[in-house]
């Protein structure tokens, strides 16, 4: 469902894509693990697209900020896609804001963490997300919007 095309008069689906510490240094830190695009890169592709969807986009180091947007995503947003980079394997916080959300959540990693380094295996979100999207690089983003525009518009 490419592409995002909205039936005439409804709504576009709104997407909150939240990425959280070292994300900022995509394109140059382990280029051999995460690729050589930006984090700019990739969301000038997920725009681009899907242009009849909504999206905003929010990154931060600080499980703060990542809990204060998951909050608002829930008011505001049809779906979430989250990255929680390291607070994946440790966040009961952002665990616990993810189950206070009633849209769906899908948790994305550019690697495979299960090929990785054992505390990368173990993702303490994933219970609480609706789906997990990992080691398909910047594609995984656009594999979670184009479900949550299936099944946005499967509910409406």
């Amino acid at each position: 469902m490419s592409g995002a095309k909205t039936a005439a008069g409804s709504s576009p689906v709104k997407i909150c894509i939240i990425n959280g510490p070292n994300l900022n240094l995509l394109g140059t830190r382990e280029p051999e693990t995460y690729g050589t695009q930006t984090l700019a890169d990739i969301n000038a592709e997920i725009t681009g697209k899907f242009p009849a969807c909504e999206f905003e986009f929010f990154r931060s180091n600080c499980e703060g900020g990542i809990i204060d947007k998951l909050h608002e995503a829930r008011e505001s947003a049809d779906g979430i896609i989250i990255n929680a980079g390291a607070y994946t394997h440790y966040s009961y916080a952002i665990r616990d804001a993810i189950t206070a959300v009633s849209v769906p959540v899908i948790e994305v990693h550019l690697s495979n963490i299960y090929a990785r380094d054992e505390f990368r295996r173990k993702s303490v979100l994933s219970e609480v997300c609706k789906g997990v999207i990992c080691g398909f690089g910047a594609a995984g983003y656009s594999m979670a919007v184009d479900y949550l525009i299936s099944v946005t518009r499967t509910e409406a």
